[in-house]
C-alpha cells in the first residue's frame, strides 16, 4: 500500500513569479494557473499527437505526479505506442499512468481509473489577407484544464490514500484526438487487469464553470444515482446530469469495454477547438469548486459499491451493429474528410463554411445547437442524416441540408475492410446581436 504523504506547510506572503493580481489566489488556484499556463503555452505548440509538445506534456505530468507522491508505473518515457498512418509512417505517442494502492484486501485489486487527454490540435497554417500565418490551438480549456484537475485530484487522493479501499489509476491519455488511441491502447494492449476496472472518471474541458458544469454517464443508472446523491450533499458546485453526449471523448473506449464511465465537463464554448482557447478563458475559481466535487465523487466511487454497466445501452448499440453500421471511433482507421480524421475539420471546412442561418430564425431570435447523426458508408457517401436533438424546424432542416450535401469522405476501415460508420455532431446557430449572427466553429 502506498504510504501516506506528509508535507510540511510553509507560509509565504508572495509566491515567486506572481504579480500583485495573484496575491489573493488560494494555493490551489495558484497551482491551476501554473499548470495551465505551462501546458497551454506557445512553447507547447498545441500539443499535437506525437509532437514535442505532447512529449513535454507527458514529462510534466509524470514529474508533477511524482512531486505529489504518486507512484508512476509507466516508466520515464511513458507507456509508448505507435499509430500507423495511412502514408505508411508511424506516429509515436504515450500514456502516463500514476498509481495509488487501496488498503482493502478484498478491493485493492480492483481499480477506478481517472483520466484526462494530454494532446490537442497542434498548429495550422492559415491565410489572412493573402499572408500565411500559423495558428496555435493552445488548448487551455481543451484539455490543459482537465490535466490540471487530474493532478490536483491526484494530490488530494494521495494525501488521503489511507482512506481508499480500491486502487486508483490516474492516466494522461496520449493521442486522444486520433480516435482515442491512448485509452484504446491502455484497455486493449497495455493493462492486464481490465476486467477489474470497476469504473472510469473522465475529465475533459472543465475550465469554464461559470457557463455550466455537466456529468455525462451514457445514462448509466448506478452512476446517475451517485451523481444525484452527491448533488444532495453540501457541495460548492454540482453538475447537471445530461443524457446527450457533450462531445466524443475517452469515455467511449471504456464504454466499448462495458466499463461504466462518467465524463465531467463544462461543455462546448465558442473558444474550444480554436486558437482563442488560451488561459484567459479559464474560470479558476470554479475549477477549484469543481475539483472538490470530483474528489468527493471519486472517493464515493472508490469506496462504494461497483456500478453495473447499463445492459439496455448495450442492447441498443448491438442493434446498430447488427444493421452493419459501427461507431465512427470503433474503426481501426476512422473516416477522413479532406485528409483529416478529426470531425472538427468537417465542421470547419464544410458545415460552417456553407451553413446559412435562416432569415426567419434570425428575425425571431431562434438559436441553439442541433445534434445531427449521419452514416458514412463503405463508399464514403453521407447518408441517413437525421436530427437526434432538435431546436426548431428552421434550424433543424438547415443543419440536415448542409450535412447531407457533404462531399464524399474516405470511408473508415476495420479489420482491413471498408465499413459504414456513424458519427454525430452538434451544429450550432448562435445569434450575436440584432441583425447579425455567428456560427460556432
Amino acid at each position: 500500500m502506498a504510504g501516506l504523504l506528509v508535507t510540511a506547510g510553509v507560509f509565504a506572503q508572495i509566491r515567486p513569479g506572481t504579480s500583485y493580481h495573484d496575491w489573493d489566489d488560494s494555493d490551489r488556484v495558484a497551482a491551476y494557473k501554473e499548470h495551465i499556463s505551462f501546458l497551454a503555452s506557445s512553447m507547447m505548440e498545441g500539443r499535437a499527437p506525437g509532437s514535442d509538445g505532447e512529449v513535454e506534456t507527458a514529462e510534466y505530468l509524470r514529474s508533477m505526479l511524482e512531486q505529489y507522491g504518486v507512484d508512476v508505473i509507466s516508466g520515464g518515457n511513458g507507456d509508448t505506442f505507435g499509430i500507423r498512418q495511412e502514408k505508411g509512417d508511424t506516429l509515436t505517442s504515450r500514456n502516463v499512468i500514476g498509481f495509488i494502492q487501496g488498503y482493502d484486501k478484498h478491493l485493492r485489486d480492483h481499480y477506478i481509473v481517472i483520466g484526462a487527454r494530454m494532446d490537442n490540435l497542434g498548429t495550422a497554417d492559415m491565410i489572412f489577407n493573402g499572408e500565411k500565418r500559423q495558428t496555435i490551438y493552445y488548448g487551455a480549456n481543451g484539455n490543459a484544464s482537465g490535466l490540471a484537475m487530474l493532478l490536483e485530484v491526484a494530490k488530494m487522493l494521495q494525501t488521503n490514500a489511507i482512506l481508499l479501499r480500491r486502487s486508483v489509476l490516474l492516466v494522461g491519455w496520449g493521442a486522444s484526438t486520433q480516435g482515442f488511441a491512448g485509452s484504446w491502447y491502455f484497455l486493449n494492449r497495455s493493462f492486464r487487469d481490465v476486467k477489474n476496472i470497476d469504473a472510469m472518471i473522465n475529465l475533459d474541458a472543465v475550465g469554464t464553470g461559470s457557463l455550466g458544469f455537466y456529468a455525462y454517464t451514457s445514462s448509466n443508472p448506478d452512476l446517475d444515482a451517485l451523481v444525484k446523491a452527491k448533488n444532495d450533499e453540501l457541495q460548492p458546485i454540482t453538475p447537471t446530469l445530461t443524457s446527450v453526449e457533450p462531445f466524443p471523448s475517452d469515455h467511449r473506449s471504456f464504454y466499448e469495454m462495458k466499463i461504466p464511465s462518467v465524463t465531467f465537463t463544462t461543455g462546448r464554448t465558442p473558444e474550444l477547438g480554436t486558437g482563442r482557447d488560451t488561459p484567459s478563458v479559464i474560470d479558476y475559481a470554479n475549477l477549484e469548486r469543481e475539483q472538490e466535487y470530483v474528489y468527493s465523487f471519486a472517493v464515493s466511487l472508490i469506496n462504494g459499491q461497483a456500478p453495473v454497466f447499463d445492459a439496455e445501452s448495450v442492447r441498443k448499440k448491438e442493434t446498430v451493429e447488427d444493421n452493419g453500421v459501427i461507431g465512427y471511433h470503433e474503426c481501426d482507421f476512422p473516416p477522413t474528410f479532406l485528409g483529416s480524421s478529426n470531425p472538427a475539420t468537417f465542421m470547419e471546412k464544410w458545415v460552417y463554411a456553407y451553413l446559412k442561418y435562416p432569415e426567419a430564425a434570425v428575425r425571431d431570435g431562434i438559436q441553439g445547437k442541433v445534434l445531427v447523426a449521419f452514416v458514412i458508408d463503405e463508399k464514403g457517401k453521407v447518408r441517413d442524416v437525421r436530427v437526434l436533438k432538435g431546436v426548431d424546424p428552421l434550424l433543424d432542416d438547415e443543419a440536415v441540408r448542409v450535412v447531407a450535401a457533404s462531399p464524399d469522405w474516405k470511408p473508415g476501415r476495420k479489420n482491413g475492410k471498408r465499413v459504414a460508420s456513424e458519427l454525430s455532431v452538434y451544429v450550432e446557430f448562435r445569434l450575436q446581436k440584432k441583425g447579425t449572427f455567428g456560427i460556432k466553429k
